[in-house]
């Protein structure tokens, strides 16, 4: 089943899994608030694509600012009307040990991946209650639901984000507003080139193949946007992985070893080599 064509704004579209979406998107017929903290960035990136200037409106998004979010919302309502999907991309990672934590990259996390979510959802929702419709699809993490050390803080926003979600979705749906959070594995984009070299980095390579751009688009367009589910887990198989670990979290001190060596191995191999 194929949704029908709308009004959709995403964010951190400049780069990754945003700016591979919103030409998805574009493609199927949508139209697209595309948004991004670097409008020049996202300026460059339409601009280089070929995206649609009639179908396609490029802002200025700071996630953390709900000002930021009220101004996006309705520069989407002035232009075309309304919006029927919200899509919440923009996110940060730097892996670190906890003692390495700083108050810098603490926030960052917290105010990017569990406030930008948060007020992004209360923006469209407002909107989306007026015109008596709507869907919010947040995307968070495997990691929001099994623990991976050497990214305590990230796993933390993204355990922020995924039970947000789900409890939005709970209160939202009497308002017509399906709220869907989708949970990938380890995604190949510009979010994982800092971790090159970062030993406590290991973990997130563990995985046989990390999920491409394709892979999130196919599922926001053929899953997401055409059953608006709870929730998604992808891929599938490390998805139950998760779970079970999560129902067991002491498991983690035995399968965490196991998975760090693996991932070591492939964290040298995706960079070609390793610093330090």
């Amino acid at each position: 089943m194929k949704s029908r064509p709308g009004i959709s704004l995403l964010t951190g579209c400049a780069s990754g899994i945003g700016q591979h979406l919103t030409g998805r998107l574009l493609l199927e017929g949508w139209r697209v608030v595309a948004t991004d903290i670097d409008l020049a960035s996202l300026e460059s990136s339409a601009a280089r694509l070929g995206w649609p200037t009639e179908r396609v409106i490029l802002r200025r998004l700071d996630v953390r600012l709900d000002e930021d979010w009220n101004l996006a919302i309705t520069a989407a309502v002035a232009s075309f009307g309304q919006v029927d999907v919200v899509i919440n991309i923009a996110g940060y990672m730097q892996a670190e040990w906890v003692e390495e934590s700083t108050t810098s990259t603490i926030d960052r996390h917290i105010d990017i991946n569990l406030k930008g979510v948060i007020h992004g959802t209360t923006a469209a929702s407002r909107q989306m209650i007026r015109q008596g419709h709507g869907h919010i699809i947040n995307i968070a993490s495997l990691a929001g639901i099994a623990p991976i050390p050497g990214i305590a803080v990230y796993s933390a926003s993204k355990y922020g984000c995924r039970g947000y979600s789900l409890a939005a979705a709970l209160e939202l749906r009497r308002h017509n507003i399906f709220v869907t959070t989708i949970s990938p594995d380890a995604v190949d984009t510009p979010l994982l080139k800092p971790q090159k070299g970062v030993e406590a980095a290991a973990m997130l390579f563990s995985s046989p193949h990390l999920l491409s751009v394709e892979d999130i688009a196919d599922t926001v367009v053929d899953r997401a946007l055409a059953f608006r589910p709870l929730e998604i887990t992808i891929p599938a198989q490390r998805g139950w992985i998760a779970r079970f670990t999560n129902v067991f979290p002491g498991l983690g001190f035995k399968l965490a070893p196991y998975f760090r060596s693996i991932g070591a191995r492939r964290q040298v191999r995706y960079f070609g080599h390793f610093d330090g």
